[in-house]
């Protein structure tokens, strides 16, 4: 059976699914262990994740790992992550990084577990939940896998839940031009070096209400750009933002929205392409997102235009 320290590796679980002739059917599935608890379990796999209660495993096991990106490319990509979404509050904690916000979205109001914190787990844990409690916001910890295994394991033995799996997806550039517009006569795509009133009530209606953390957090990165497409009449249909960090100058594309009356007539590809011409300028080669795995209409767009998972993260929250 499978115990904690498995969570966040490959895994083969052997379930029963029915009863024939007095028999069990048996059905293997095979993902990525994200969460384990008393009564159940949860798989990413290529479906979608995948939740089992425990009474209905006959068999589970670790498996060799498919093919990962090398540690250090997963901390790199990180790096630039946290340089594309910079919390105005930051501290170190050994290599770790604890970040503040206001409470203005997970990444930029949680711990990042990557590298040595310069102590033992638990006592990372216990500084992680007193720097966050002298803030008075509750405890996160992001943990890109499989890196962030053990401190996963970790967190599951003192009780911290787990919010939606996180993708963190990759593409070459140069493959976002390659993908040709779904239709002709398209509005353009402007590009603006900050954001309009109109583009930041968009990311509201998605984000909720932008206290004066997320503006600084949107337009704290030095070679940033502001999409959006109007139709004729200049009401805004869609937007995105861009972000050019790191030493490998990864683009990092954020907020890609669409005005709900605008939607399948491939604005978000069309914004996406615009953005690769940006970073074309740049000098940057691949971009990145981030993206739950529940978000099954987004995943699809985005495997379509070429991106796929580099990595994957949970956002873990301290018990209340």
């Amino acid at each position: 059976m499978l115990r904690r320290q498995d969570v966040g590796h490959r895994v083969v679980v052997r379930r029963i699914v029915g009863v024939s002739r007095d028999r069990p059917l048996f059905t293997d599935a095979l993902g990525e262990l994200v969460a384990l608890t008393e009564t159940d379990l949860t798989l990413a796999t290529a479906k979608g994740p995948l939740r089992v209660p425990l009474k209905d495993v006959h068999r589970a096991k670790r498996v060799p790992p498919a093919r990962r990106p090398p540690a250090a490319d997963v901390v790199a990509l990180e790096l630039a992550a946290n340089d594309g979404w910079p919390a105005p509050v930051q501290a170190r904690l050994g290599a770790w990084i604890l970040r503040a916000a206001g409470n203005w979205t997970g990444r930029a109001n949680s711990a990042l577990a990557v590298g040595d914190p310069d102590r033992t787990l638990e006592a990372a844990i216990d500084a992680v939940e007193q720097w966050y409690a002298d803030r008075g916001q509750q405890a996160l910890i992001n943990t890109p896998m499989p890196l962030a295994a053990p401190v996963n394991a970790t967190l599951d033995e003192r009780g911290w839940t787990a919010r939606p799996l996180t993708l963190v997806q990759t593409a070459r550039v140069a493959a976002l031009l390659e993908s040709p517009p779904s239709r002709a006569g398209l509005p353009t795509v402007e590009l603006a070096d900050s954001p309009a009133d109109d583009w930041y009530a968009m990311v509201a209606d998605h984000k909720g209400t932008l206290p004066a953390t997320a503006r600084r957090i949107l337009t704290g990165v030095p070679e940033s750009v502001f999409a959006h497409v109007r139709d004729a009449q200049g009401e805004l249909l869609a937007v995105a933002r861009g972000a050019v960090t790191g030493p490998d100058r990864w683009l990092g594309v954020s907020l890609l929205q669409t005005a709900p009356a605008a939607r399948r007539q491939g604005l978000g590809a069309h914004v996406l392409r615009a953005l690769a011409q940006w970073a074309v300028q740049q000098r940057s080669p691949r971009a990145y997102l981030q993206v739950e795995e529940r978000n099954t209409a987004a995943v699809a767009l985005y495997r379509k235009l070429g991106f796929s998972t580099h990595h994957t993260y949970l956002t873990r929250e301290a018990p209340h």
